[in-house]
């Protein structure tokens, strides 16, 4: 089975000595760039990047856990410009609607993206943590659970933008010298939601705030891997994505579970009762 992740040979992931890593974050102002950026501002030195017409309670926000600074992943000489002296880049920016039309999927999910890891690698970067998305695989069945090694199998425009971003990331990981990691994004939202009636329809697919941050860190901090996929997904019950790779090779450990979060989930006793996804391999026959 071929692997979704590689290491790297060399030395240069190392964490800085006596100081905070620098990380630039894209699409800041955003739900989950502010979230990341209010927990994690004492753990990394940032830099906040926002396109300037974002909410202005947000953006205020922002100027208390990092440097703001205003520009267009469209614009690549602006991008290296500012991603000069960054450690990591953290890739959030994009159209998440998953019925973005093509004209959107392409200037700003393709080629802003291309110009992210582009401007990264001209700067002298040493990774990009690049936010892709479970509908990058959502076209698979609903009772199967994926894992990063099966192949992309995009559900919409939205996911296909999605597997060209992972697909660069490698690229630039093995062939380029950037290391980079991609990140699956479930169903990102706060325990709150999540404990609203309608937050069963997140059954196999939530992801918490605290969760995903988690995950962001460990990729950020990890020293030893050029390049790899991981699916970001809490620890529930049921989860369309197997997230066993992240807690084999980052020590994730999810702390959330929609079944017990979720009040008319937690009296059913799912956690229980009934067994998860199998996590073995499907393939291999009895």
């Amino acid at each position: 089975m071929p692997q979704s992740f590689t290491t790297s040979p060399q030395s240069p992931l190392a964490a800085p000595k006596h100081r905070r890593r620098s990380v630039l974050v894209t699409g800041a102002a955003g739900n989950i760039g502010s979230y990341f950026a209010k927990h994690s501002c004492k753990r990394y030195k940032l830099r906040l990047l926002v396109h300037g017409d974002e909410d202005k309670t947000a953006m205020q926000a922002l100027c208390a856990w990092g440097e703001k600074v205003v520009g267009d992943i469209r614009d690549l000489e602006q991008m290296t410009r500012l991603f000069k002296g960054i450690d990591t880049v953290l890739h959030l920016a994009g159209d998440p609607s998953p019925q973005a039309d093509w004209n959107n999927a392409l200037n700003i999910n393709i080629v802003g993206t291309f110009n992210v890891f582009t401007a990264a690698r001209r700067a002298g970067c040493r990774r990009v943590v690049y936010a892709s998305s479970i509908h990058a695989v959502s076209g698979y069945p609903a009772d199967v659970q994926v894992k990063t090694s099966d192949p992309v199998n995009p559900g919409d425009l939205y996911g296909v933008s999605k597997c060209f971003g992972e697909a660069l990331a490698r690229y630039m990981a093995q062939q380029e010298g950037l290391s980079s990691i991609a990140i699956r994004i479930g169903a990102f939202q706060s325990r709150k939601i999540a404990q609203q009636k309608g937050g069963i329809n997140m059954l196999d697919a939530w992801v918490s705030q605290r969760d995903l941050s988690q995950l962001i860190e460990q990729c950020i901090d990890d020293e030893k891997l050029q390049f790899a996929i991981f699916n970001g997904l809490s620890g529930n019950r049921f989860n369309r994505l197997d997230i066993s790779d992240a807690r084999e090779l980052l020590g994730y450990a999810p702390q959330d579970d929609l079944t017990e979060v979720n009040p008319t989930l937690k009296r059913l006793g799912l956690r229980k009762r009934v067994q998860s996804h199998n996590t073995g391999d499907r393939r291999k026959k009895s």
